[in-house]
């Protein structure tokens, strides 16, 4: 009995140490799931490193690299002696962010908002708006451009999120008189209008930059890249500021005098074809362009085309001479005062019988122009327009300039022809108006004008010089017996003036654009001034009372400034009185200072 009893006992003991425990089951659990853990990882970290790695390596980038910018300021703009036209100034630009200041709960510092606000001219509502609006937000511009005393006092505010940032702001010393030629930039330095648009890359440059990585201390450990910053460069124009203060100041005064629309001015080196002052009014504050009428931005010495009546009948008389179907003492017979082409009449206000070519000029016959140019080859007539320029830009490359308007047309009548020779029929610029007086008075060579120093241009001969200059004598004699307001004292001075009626549709108005251009001093020419002055509203209107004496004294200034010798007998014995001083030229920069 006692056997059989140990004998089960002892099966039953085999049978329990046979099964596996519970320890030992839970133990080949856990090392399975961490083999899984493992094996997950391990899958994981290859398909993050080979399958997918990039977005780890830009969060990892995100965190660790910065670029550092080396900003260049913009370069500056002065005039042919060095005088600054334009200049970049430092200042600092407000801005928000809005996450920092959410965080801080900064808002409620009520009283240093409403400081800011008012430093800024601005609704502390509004401007609390801008970031209530965008709340995770990370940048937001409150203010661009504002003085350092301004920044100063906003960075004592010490608002949470509200920091400042260093920028240049462009500032133009001579105000409205240059504003025409120098243009202006937008808030970004980016050049919109003039100078500062045509040359902006130059004066922009190109900012710097390095690229490295840092720590999670903020410390760098490691420099990936360096670019090199490009200087912005300086330009240097060709106008002289004291030759262009004056010219504005006379302009500025004719507009307002005889109640004109608008006029401009252009004044030029004969043979250089540098332009040494180009003027118009109304102008404009480039500093303050506020409420400005974008009419005021308009170059209108170089967009505005007028048709120039009179002043082109030194190119008819020229024609004539070049084509040899006329000499220097032929004799015209303007009688009876009149003639009629197709049906339509060409007349002067009375019969003035013989003329020669000069008289011709000095009476300012149209019948007279008118036998010269029907004298010629249709073709040879209008190739000789298209010679002077007129129907090409200046050369400037200034924006907006027009080319003019001349037909190039097969079919022309008489008549067309006959009112072409006294300048109607064709439509130009005052640039271009004094291109054509700077070539006649130079011999006959036509020069591309420049704006910018030392940007020489070569020229081409499109007139005889015997006649160029046979022509540019004998408008000496217009100014001495017809024009005695453009005169210059001490100085023999040649031009002719121009009345032209304004085209509108359907044929012409009743208003009127006033012209003169000429030359001086006539012994050795070399500065051209071409005076418009648009839509005078007076009773005076005719080119010779409303342009004629705007031209004596922007002439008599730039004679001036330049040191150019009397040349006129009747003056040379007050020789000294008529040079230019130190002096002199002290006054014409107060006078640019004045306008």
């Amino acid at each position: 009995m006692s056997k059989k009893v140990s004998t089960s006992v002892s099966k039953k003991a085999s049978n329990r140490s046979s099964q596996p425990t519970t320890t030992a089951w839970r133990y080949y659990v856990v090392l399975a799931i961490v083999a899984l853990i493992y094996a997950g990882l391990l899958a994981r970290s290859a398909y993050i490193q080979i399958i997918e790695p990039d977005m780890l390596k830009k969060q990892g980038d995100m965190r660790s690299l910065r670029t550092a910018a080396n900003t260049v300021q913009r370069g500056s703009i002065v005039d042919r002696n060095g005088d600054e036209l334009a200049i970049s100034v430092p200042v600092e630009t407000v801005w928000a962010d809005p996450k920092i200041i959410m965080d801080n709960n900064a808002l409620t510092m009520t009283e240093h908002w409403q400081a800011l606000a008012d430093v800024l001219g601005k609704d502390v509502n509004k401007l609390t708006t801008r970031v209530i609006r965008n709340p995770r937000k990370r940048f937001v511009y409150l203010e661009r451009k504002i003085s350092p005393a301004m920044a100063n006092y906003i960075r004592e505010l010490k608002i949470p999120g509200i920091h400042l940032r260093k920028e240049s702001k462009r500032f133009y010393p001579t105000g409205e008189i240059s504003a025409h030629v120098v243009g202006f930039t937008n808030v970004d330095d980016k050049g919109i209008e003039g100078v500062e648009r045509v040359y902006d890359q130059l004066l922009t440059g190109k900012g710097g930059a390095k690229r490295f990585r840092k720590d999670a201390k903020g410390r760098k450990i490691e420099i990936l890249s360096v670019k090199e910053a490009q200087a912005a460069q300086d330009i240097t124009l060709t106008i002289d500021q004291r030759i262009q203060a004056i010219a504005y100041k006379e302009l500025k005064g004719a507009v307002q005098a005889f109640k004109a629309t608008s006029g401009s001015v252009v004044v030029a080196d004969i043979h250089t074809g540098e332009i040494l002052a180009m003027t118009n009014s109304p102008s404009y504050n480039p500093n303050n362009r506020r409420n400005t009428a974008i009419h005021r931005f308009r170059n209108r010495a170089i967009t505005d085309i007028y048709e120039p009546g009179s002043t082109m009948k030194p190119l008819t008389a020229l024609t004539a001479l070049e084509f040899g179907s006329a000499k220097v003492n032929t004799v015209i017979d303007t009688s009876p005062g009149w003639m009629r082409l197709g049906g339509r009449r060409v007349n002067d206000p009375i019969n003035r019988g013989k003329l020669s070519i000069e008289d011709i000029l000095v009476t300012s016959s149209n019948m007279g122009t008118t036998k010269l140019a029907l004298s010629v080859p249709k073709n040879f007539l209008l190739d000789k327009f298209f010679d002077a320029g007129f129907a090409d830009s200046t050369g400037t490359d200034l924006i907006g300039e027009s080319s003019g308007m001349m037909h190039d047309r097969q079919r022309w009548s008489k008549f067309e022809l006959a009112t072409l020779s006294w300048g109607y029929g064709l439509a130009i610029t005052p640039m271009q108006l004094a291109r054509f007086y700077a070539t006649l008075a130079n011999g006959g060579i036509k020069r591309e004008l420049s704006i910018i120093k030392g940007d020489k241009k070569a020229g081409e001969r499109v007139f005889s010089k015997k006649n160029s200059l046979a022509i540019t004598q004998m408008l000496e004699t217009v100014v001495d017996h017809h024009v005695q307001k453009a005169k210059v004292d001490g100085y023999r001075v040649g031009g002719k003036t121009g009345t032209s009626f304004k085209a509108v549709a359907g044929g012409y108005g009743n208003d009127y654009v006033g012209l003169f251009a000429g030359v001086a001093p006539i012994s050795d020419p070399k500065v051209v001034v071409v005076v418009v002055i648009n839509d005078p509203g007076g009773d005076l209107y005719h080119g010779g009372e409303v342009a004629a004496p705007v031209f004596s004294r922007v002439m008599q200034g730039a004679l001036r400034v330049l040191n150019v010798a009397p040349d006129s007998s009747a003056k040379l014995a007050s020789n000294s009185e008529l040079r230019v001083s130190k002096s002199t030229q002290k006054i014409a920069k107060q006078e640019a200072n004045d306008v």
